[in-house]
């Protein structure tokens, strides 16, 4: 008994149950009813993982890295020390257009797109779709025209961009709320714990 309590949600069971869906949706798939995806497993889990390091949640790049890790396994990936990489593009994309000046900020879209670019040999697509999850992820208006810009230019047919999109949306919409429950849950159990309530 005292072992479920400690794994019980503190939002309850109904809730975790949809966060739980909400994973399925995003990341596997529900049969007969998801949509297709567009990007692949890994894509997706990229994605996921550079949100992780974006939110700084050590939970979620642990467990999308393991992820990742078997999916490229899985594909017999050449060696590439992507996790040095994803730390690079985050901290790239930490910068937004309302804190620099606008010659600094034409310094960055260049050196943003050198970078870019030299990811793209190394995995098609990738850093533009990390930027359009981080643009979503803060509302950041500018950084997702400039990574709508080479979204468009990766996948010129309109309803292969349209999946796309839906697909980044959504990894960005479960990461928002399966960070903030992996960061704050511990804060509000200790908080009970003071109360003398424990879950």
């Amino acid at each position: 008994m005292a072992s479920q309590a400690v794994r019980e949600s503190i939002q309850g069971q109904p809730f975790n149950d949809v966060l739980n869906e909400l994973h399925a949706h995003t990341f596997s798939g529900a049969p007969g009813e998801s949509d297709p995806f567009t990007l692949s497993e890994l894509d997706r889990e990229f994605i996921a993982y550079a949100l992780a390091i974006y939110y700084q949640c050590d939970h979620c790049q642990h467990y999308h890295g393991r992820v990742i890790e078997r999916l490229r396994k899985e594909a017999d990936a050449k060696p590439w020390n992507w996790q040095a990489e994803f730390v690079k593009i985050v901290l790239f994309l930490r910068t937004s257009r309302s804190s620099v000046s606008e010659i600094e900020w034409q310094g960055w879209v260049e050196a943003w797109r050198r970078f870019a670019t030299r990811l793209h040999y190394r995995h098609p697509g990738l850093a533009c779709s990390i930027a359009y999850a981080i643009g979503i992820a803060r509302a950041d208006e500018t950084l997702m025209d400039l990574a709508f810009e080479s979204l468009t230019k990766q996948y010129p047919d309109g309803r292969t961009l349209v999946g796309v999109i839906r697909d980044i949306d959504r990894v960005v919409v479960f990461m928002k709320a399966a960070t903030s429950k992996n960061r704050t849950d511990p804060i509000v159990r200790r908080q009970l714990k003071t109360c003398g309530v424990q879950i």
